[in-house]
């Protein structure tokens, strides 16, 4: 049934191209990256049905009855009807051809909300899809988890998942799904690691995951660092706590890592940038005080024009340090730093992913995701496909991207920052 999931998904994909996307990247069991809380009415004001192609017109229901009439008269196996139903809306997501745009089944969908409680069952590892090659790849084991446990590196592709082969025509989320499961059980993974000579076979057991976000401490010379894998409803409450405990120990400084953060909530990381930021303060370039960040749909109407409001503010020197994989909600706060002037961003290019998801719940307890927006900087800067570029770039050695946690001793970037806040 999985293989006729699949050829109508692909026959939907090619009859419902309206646009295209880049790929991001996720979180195994916290897919939902750069997604908001904007309504169902202010989501469905972005445009309607598209005036070139109809799918509940007399042409889409023939063809589509008649694919069903050949399935049913010559389908050598015997068929699941609840996944083929499900095949169906599957492929009016794929259609769309936009990555982060997908059907979430109502088992999916319970996952997803408990992802964002900040418990979740899986392995524990950031994954992501490459743009260039379309492979799902390892950004990091979280600490402690079962993925770091097993073995797992940044950097490594998976190729098969228990019975499952993962081709590069899969969507980021769809993995996901695969690697999580029930827990008790074993993810049973074939790996692509560069400079192995064959795959590598790895057995990683479920279970409960407890989504630490946030981790802190105070390094030599008396510098607060302060590290932050991604961004879901506990993230702003433990955030607000390393702030607070660092500045009372008299850290002269802070250094907040947003490398390999692939994102998260929107309202989660406004809540984190408002705690920083002055309710008054302008951003260079821009004109509305205290702006975060302001979303806007396909017809240049406002959605959303997020404010600083909770009257509080940080005023300690910083440096923000970003990669490639900073993605989302992670660029949302490294924006807001820059151009802001509170912080010095050392690194490379972030990702580049400016737009926005919302979930929308339907009525029998599925969902779907969908891009309805984007968002842009407090100066009102377009950074889709652009990402943002550090003020001091500062890259780290081929050997050191595979490593799962640099020694601080040995992390170039995060040494440049310590002098940028000594000096």
């Amino acid at each position: 049934m999985k293989r006729y999931k699949k050829v109508l998904a692909s026959i939907l994909a090619v009859t419902l191209v309206m646009g295209s996307a880049s790929c991001g990247s996720g979180k195994e069991g916290q897919p939902d990256e750069g997604s908001s809380a904007l309504s169902t009415e202010a989501a469905s004001s972005t445009g309607g049905s598209s005036e070139e192609f109809d799918i509940f017109s007399n042409d889409v229901t023939k063809k589509t009855n008649e694919i069903n009439t050949l399935v049913d008269n010559y389908f050598y196996f015997d068929e699941d009807p609840e996944k083929r139903e499900e095949s169906y809306y599957d492929g009016i997501m794929r259609g769309l051809d936009d990555p982060y745009s997908v059907y979430y089944t109502p088992e999916e969908f319970a996952r997803l909300n408990e992802d964002d409680s900040g418990e979740y069952v899986g392995i524990g590892a950031t994954v992501s899809k490459n743009i260039d090659n379309n492979t799902i790849y390892v950004v990091k084991p979280l600490r402690g988890s079962p993925a770091e446990a097993a073995g797992l590196l940044p950097g490594d592709v998976f190729i098969q998942i228990d019975d499952i082969e993962v081709t590069t025509a899969m969507e980021l989320d769809e993995v996901v799904n695969y690697i999580r499961g029930s827990s008790g059980t074993t993810a049973h993974l074939k790996m692509y690691r560069e400079g192995e000579p064959d795959y590598l076979e790895i057995d990683v057991p479920r279970q409960k995951i407890q989504n630490i976000t946030v981790d802190y401490e105070v390094l030599d010379g008396n510098i607060g660092y302060i590290e932050v894998d991604q961004f879901i409803e506990n993230t702003p409450d433990q955030f607000e706590e390393a702030i607070n405990t660092l500045t009372d120990k008299g850290v002269k400084g802070l250094v907040i890592d947003m490398r390999n953060n692939p994102g998260g909530l929107v309202t989660s990381v406004n809540r984190m940038t408002d705690y920083i930021i002055r309710d008054d303060a302008v951003a260079e370039g821009g004109t509305v005080p205290g702006r975060l960040i302001v979303v806007k749909d396909k017809n240049d109407k406002v959605l959303n024009d997020y404010l600083c409001s909770d009257g509080h503010s940080v005023d300690i020197p910083m440096v923000v340090l970003v990669n490639g994989n900073s993605a989302s909600a992670a660029e949302i706060f490294t924006a807001d730093m820059k151009e802001y002037g509170i912080a010095t961003i050392v690194g490379t290019t972030t990702f580049g992913k400016g737009i926005v998801q919302s979930v929308l719940p339907l009525s029998d307890g599925s969902a779907i995701k969908i891009t309805i927006a984007k968002y842009f900087t407090p100066a009102e800067n377009d950074i889709h496909k652009l990402g943002i570029e550090p003020d001091i770039e500062v890259d780290v050695s081929k050997e050191q991207k595979k490593m799962i946690n640099i020694p601080h001793d040995e992390d170039p970037q995060l040494q440049k920052a310590i002098e940028v806040l000594t000096k």
